[in-house]
């Protein structure tokens, strides 16, 4: 069940990633981007943790590529939110 939940996560995250980078496409702004490379991020690390049958949700080194694509989100926030941006 959990391979099959972390699957349907991960094909979410990329049709969402699709969406952004989409609006990227046509608008060219960089927060687009940034939040089409957080979604595929996402995505990778939820089909990794669905294919590897070994691996735990709780290794550190899945924490550390979902800090990497939120902090993309958080960076996107704040560059679009700057004085003069």
């Amino acid at each position: 069940m959990n391979q099959m939940l972390s699957g349907a996560i991960a094909i979410s995250s990329a049709i969402a990633g699709l969406f952004f980078f989409r609006f990227w496409h046509r608008s060219r702004d960089r927060f687009f981007l940034y939040f089409a490379l957080s979604f595929w991020i996402e995505a990778a690390n939820r089909a990794v943790l669905g294919l590897m049958s070994a691996a735990s949700e709780l290794e550190p080194f899945y924490y550390l590529v979902r800090v990497v694509a939120y902090g993309l989100i958080l960076v996107a926030i704040l560059q679009k939110n700057r004085p003069g941006g």
